[in-house]
């Protein structure tokens, strides 16, 4: 907890020396705050299923008197979330282009806040499917429009600096679900000298996320909506047309750009970050890696990283060149996990863990590029749905992993897989335009 509330002291300095004068700072640095927030315990949520699947399901095993198969059901669990999220993306991406940004700031925390408190009492596995389902719709929209707000509405020398505080805080909230995974036995005992009710773990997990979310509902009462969505509704423009964005090769190459630049990133986390416990640790013959800590180190990592990469493209002014940067960062670091890793103590791993989530900081400036590159009218839509088709990748990828390891053995999977990633994002960012200080305040024909 002393970290986290580090990070956010440090943001809330960040943000007072960085805002732009005339642009009524304390209204901005509100807004910011907020976005960062919810980004939080987005991926609080995001990642709490995957630190208490096996729990959950061992309790419902238990409860029910039958046998589940835990890593083939964990498996499927994670799949409907997954589905969920990208049918969130275009769900809560083309409301935001109709009907504006804050409402679905509002409406995704709401749903996912409602769907965590349901899975603490959830105890069949069909239930849980359809529970979390409803929990990835609402957790796609959150990022897309935090940073579509804050992209349209901070000046726009400075509005990275805005989506690298909502990624780089957020990013935090991995470590928060790590921690109260690990440590909930505290909260557990807590409720029970209140209540006389004693809960299970995984159950406390899913109702933090839940309660906290419920609890950032009322810090948005000061949110404002953009004032970009605002002129757009002066206008008889067609807004969040999804598919139109496939009707003109060019837009549709660009936005398939967007997707590829940012597969690296969930590549090392859905991969060697994720599989740690159950795969790498054999391989590369380190006892006593457990997941949850090489997540955790991962995400602080990936927390530095956002905001290195967000600093360093306000230097550079530019985001293609940081991006570079970090894909080539990303294939040092894969070379290392794959040749120099073997027979390394358990905390070099950890250590490791923390690089690969550093070259995967490039989060902030990735979903900057989408929100940058299409016009106001269907903004909302890329910037909700590109982040969310790049976490659905991980399936294709993790299935290209399994696929290829019967062959090649796991770490050279690894490696050919990595390598594709990082290739196809380095092609894309070198195919998209500059969007530094680009104007965002247009129309895209649709």
């Amino acid at each position: 907890m002393p970290l986290i509330q580090a990070a956010y002291a440090n943001i809330k300095k960040t943000l007072h020396r960085i805002m732009n004068k005339e642009s009524k700072p304390s209204i901005f640095n509100w807004l910011i705050i907020v976005a960062a927030l919810g980004y939080f315990v987005d991926i609080y949520d995001l990642v709490l299923f995957n630190v208490v699947k096996r729990e959950s399901l061992e309790y419902i095993q238990q409860l029910q008197g039958i046998d589940i198969d835990i890593k083939n059901t964990g498996i499927f669990l994670f799949n409907c979330q997954m589905a969920g999220m990208l049918l969130g993306g275009i769900l809560w991406g083309v409301w935001g282009d109709k009907k504006g940004r804050i409402s679905v700031l509002f409406g995704s925390i709401l749903m996912y806040s409602l769907a965590n408190i349901v899975n603490a009492f959830t105890f069949d596995i069909t239930t849980y499917a359809i529970v979390r389902v409803i929990a990835g719709i609402g957790l796609a929209g959150e990022l897309g429009a935090g940073i579509t707000l804050v992209s349209e509405t901070m000046d726009k020398e400075k509005r990275g600096y805005g989506t690298m505080v909502i990624v780089t805080f957020g990013a935090l909230g991995a470590v928060l679900a790590a921690l109260v995974g690990a440590k909930g036995q505290f909260v557990t005992g807590l409720i029970a000298s209140v209540t006389g009710y004693t809960l299970q773990n995984w159950q406390v997990v899913y109702l933090i996320g839940g309660f906290i979310g419920l609890l950032l509902l009322f810090l948005r009462v000061g949110a404002y909506e953009s004032g970009m969505f605002k002129g757009m509704q002066q206008h008889e423009v067609k807004k969040g047309d999804f598919f139109s964005i496939f009707k003109k090769k060019e837009s549709a190459l660009k936005y398939l750009y967007c997707i590829l630049i940012g597969l690296p990133v969930w590549f090392m986390i859905g991969v060697p970050v994720s599989l740690s416990q159950d795969v790498f640790s054999k391989e590369l013959g380190i006892d006593g890696i457990v997941n949850g800590t090489a997540v955790m180190f991962a995400y602080l990592g990936l927390s530095a990283g956002d905001l290195a990469s967000g600093l360093l493209s306000q230097l550079l002014r530019s985001r293609k060149k940081v991006v570079f940067l970090y894909l080539a960062f990303s294939f040092l670091l894969l070379l290392v996990f794959v040749f120099l890793l073997k027979g390394i103590s358990v905390n070099a791993y950890y250590f490791i863990c923390f690089l690969t989530g550093f070259a995967s900081g490039y989060w902030a400036i990735f979903v900057s590029i989408a929100a940058e590159q299409f016009g106001t009218n269907i903004r909302s839509t890329v910037t909700n749905t590109v982040p969310n088709f790049v976490r659905g990748a991980v399936l294709p990828i993790t299935m290209s992993f399994t696929a290829l390891g019967g062959y090649t053995g796991n770490l050279y999977a690894t490696l050919i897989v990595g390598i594709v990633c990082i290739l196809l994002a380095a092609i894309a960012t070198f195919s998209v335009k500059e969007t530094f200080a680009k104007d965002l305040d247009y129309f895209e024909t649709l």
